[in-house]
């Protein structure tokens, strides 16, 4: 059986900014680019997510587009959802519906979310963004910022909250894994952001 680090090997993930691993597996640059109010955008990206036993947590963050997130290899996944108007919610990405778990699991932009693995060595899953990520869609939860506005849900933003979060990079040097006109990574742009 694969372990985490057979993934981030075979895969060649790269830390996420906010918390394990992963890589970009498409763009769509064969179709027009999506405007939004912050600029164009792909239409859709796409990208490999690990979590690990050594990085568990994917801390909170805020992203403008919709996520849709599946689940392919290893445990499940708890997801942790604070909508704008506070409500709170969890639900379980992974492959086993008789204990409540989802195959898929569909974030709406402008949704607070926080993910861990809560046993086991890993899990892998695929995220899928439109309109495409880009990190100046990305905010990254600060504890004392999340909970002046959630009050109510002070406990649960600090334990997935870094008290002060790494800058998202302007730019994403890895490589995508695939493209909307090939499969060959060699053969991609090598200045990619993330999702």
């Amino acid at each position: 059986m694969r372990t985490a680090q057979d993934w981030i090997d075979v895969l060649g993930l790269e830390a996420h900014v906010e918390g394990g691993y992963f890589r970009r597996t498409f763009q769509a640059d064969h179709r027009p680019r999506t405007p939004t109010p912050a600029g164009e955008r792909y239409t859709l990206t796409s990208i490999h997510y690990l979590l690990t036993h050594g990085s568990p947590v994917g801390h909170w963050h805020l992203n403008r587009s919709d996520i849709l997130h599946f689940h392919h290899h290893g445990e499940p996944v708890t997801y942790h959802l604070l909508d704008p108007d506070g409500r709170y919610s969890t639900a379980v990405l992974g492959q086993d519906p008789d204990q409540g778990q989802l195959l898929t699991i569909a974030v709406p932009g402008g949704t607070w979310k926080a993910s861990e693995l809560t046993t086991g060595d890993h899990a892998l899953i695929s995220e899928a963004v439109a309109p495409g990520f880009d990190y100046a869609d990305m905010t990254l939860g600060v504890s004392d910022e999340l909970t002046a506005r959630f009050p109510a849900h002070g406990d649960i933003i600090r334990r997935y909250c870094r008290s002060t979060p790494p800058r998202p990079p302007a730019r994403q040097g890895s490589r995508t894994a695939t493209t909307a006109r090939g499969g060959d990574p060699e053969h991609t742009n090598t200045q990619l952001r993330q999702g």
